[in-house]
C-alpha cells in the first residue's frame, strides 16, 4: 500500500516528525510540528533579535552635562544653544551656566552713570563754598535742575514711555488716561486684558516684534 503523501515533517533537526497539520511560525516562517510550534521551543531567531533590542533599551539612559551631576534621564534633554545634554533640573540655561546665555543689559545704564557722576562732582564743588547738609542738597538740586535744561542727550534712544496692543503692536493714543483705557469695552485693558508698555519715539506708531514680548 503506497504511503499518502499528506503533511509535512517539522524543521527541529532532532525532531523531524510528520505532522499531518503542520505549523507555521509568523516569525521565520518556518513548519513544525505541535510540540515545536511556540518560538521558544524551535529556538526562533526572531525571538533572539527581540530580546536583545529589549536588554538594549533597557539599560539606556543620558547623563547630565552640568558639572558634578549624576542625574541620568531616560530621554535626551538637548539645550538648543550650547547643544549639550542635562537632566531636568538643569535644562534651562541659567540652571547650567550656559556658555552661551546672553545676559540682558539695563536700560540707558550709561546715561544714568552719567547723571549721577555730574550730581556727585557738583555735590562735591558745592560742599567746599558752603557748609551744612542743607545747603549741599540743594545745591545737588540746582545742578541737576540746570543739567535738564540744557540736556540734549542721545537721539538713539527712546523717549517716551508708551502703552502699546499685544497683538498688533500698535502704540495706543497719549491723550487718553489709564482709567479710560479700562473702562471701555472697545479698549484692550477692558476686563483684564493686557497690553505692552514700553520706550518709543514720537514719531514710531508700532513695535517691531510683539511676538517677543509674548515668549
Amino acid at each position: 500500500m503506497a504511503e499518502l503523501d499528506i503533511g509535512q515533517h517539522c524543521q527541529v533537526e532532532h525532531c523531524r516528525q510528520r505532522d499531518f497539520l503542520p505549523f507555521v511560525c509568523d516569525g521565520c516562517s518556518g513548519t513544525f510540528c505541535l510540540e515545536h510550534r511556540s518560538r521558544d521551543s524551535h529556538g526562533c531567531p526572531e525571538v533572539t533579535v527581540t530580546n536583545e533590542q529589549l536588554k538594549t533599551d533597557t539599560h539606556k539612559s543620558f547623563p547630565c552635562s552640568f558639572k558634578d551631576c549624576t542625574e541620568r534621564e531616560l530621554v535626551a534633554v538637548i539645550c538648543p544653544y550650547c547643544e549639550k545634554n542635562f537632566c531636568l533640573r538643569h535644562r534651562h540655561q541659567s540652571d547650567h551656566e550656559c556658555e552661551k546665555l546672553e545676559i540682558p543689559k539695563p536700560r540707558m545704564a550709561a546715561t544714568q552713570k552719567l547723571v549721577k557722576d555730574i550730581i556727585d562732582s557738583k555735590t562735591g564743588e558745592t560742599s567746599k563754598r558752603r557748609k551744612g547738609a542743607k545747603n549741599s542738597a540743594t545745591a545737588a538740586k540746582v545742578a541737576l535742575m540746570k543739567l535738564k535744561m540744557h540736556a540734549d542727550g542721545d537721539k538713539s534712544l527712546p523717549q517716551k514711555l508708551r502703552l502699546c496692543h499685544i497683538t498688533s503692536g500698535e502704540a495706543l493714543p497719549l491723550d487718553q488716561t489709564l482709567e479710560t483705557w479700562m473702562a471701555k469695552e472697545e479698549y484692550p485693558l477692558y476686563n483684564g486684558g493686557n497690553i505692552i508698555l514700553e520706550y518709543l519715539n514720537d514719531e514710531e506708531q508700532f513695535l517691531k516684534n510683539v511676538d517677543s514680548y509674548l515668549e
